[in-house]
């Protein structure tokens, strides 16, 4: 009687985990983490493009090696900073999001300072490394959209009913979004 006993609640708590959700969860949060490593791989195609945009300009003489340097430096920076997916919180990507922030910067003042050496805007390998840098910046809105699309199914499952029951006791926390940069509400003002 007692192992039928046992047989029955064993039963019992296995099917309560299937209805709880925790197989989706599971499967969510692997969604979330699988989005976060493409956000990461879209984010290391910049840097890995870096160095060959600096080299590149730095063949160009008297150019300002202190943009160069500044370059380099965001780069280190953005490329230091590593989130483990489990700690996908806001704060977290909010500093992974001002280092890439200041690396886009850094190489948008390098772009502009470009503008005074007509010979190397002239040069195809420089065109064709500003063309990558293009694109990957596309790549990489692609990707912090998909990741935010993940993130907000995942968020959602957890919080619905009845996974919010047993979501946190398995470990299964929201996590954060990407979110617009500060200003972007504003529209940008020309001037002629």
């Amino acid at each position: 009687m007692k192992n039928l006993l046992k047989l029955f609640i064993a039963l019992t708590v296995v099917s309560s985990l299937s209805s709880c959700g925790y197989n989706s969860m599971v499967q969510k949060r692997e969604a979330v983490n699988k989005e976060w490593a493409n956000v990461e791989s879209a984010y290391q195609r910049r840097a890995d493009l870096v160095p060959n945009l600096v080299n590149t300009v730095k063949g160009v003489a008297n150019f300002e090696s202190s943009t160069l340097q500044k370059v380099v430096e965001a780069r280190a920076n953005a490329t230091s900073i590593k989130i483990d997916p489990k700690d996908l919180t806001d704060e977290n990507i909010a500093k992974f999001q001002a280092a890439q922030n200041e690396l886009k910067g850094s190489l948008s003042r390098l772009l502009a300072t470009v503008e005074n050496y007509p010979d190397l805007k002239a040069t195809e390998n420089f065109r064709e490394l500003q063309a990558q840098l293009e694109g990957t910046e596309n790549r990489i809105n692609t990707e912090r959209n998909r990741f935010n699309e993940s993130v907000n199914d995942y968020n959602a499952y957890i919080q619905g009913f009845p996974q919010m029951i047993f979501a946190k006791s398995f470990g299964f926390t929201p996590k954060g979004y990407f979110k617009a940069d500060a200003g972007a509400d504003k529209a940008p003002e020309v001037k002629f």
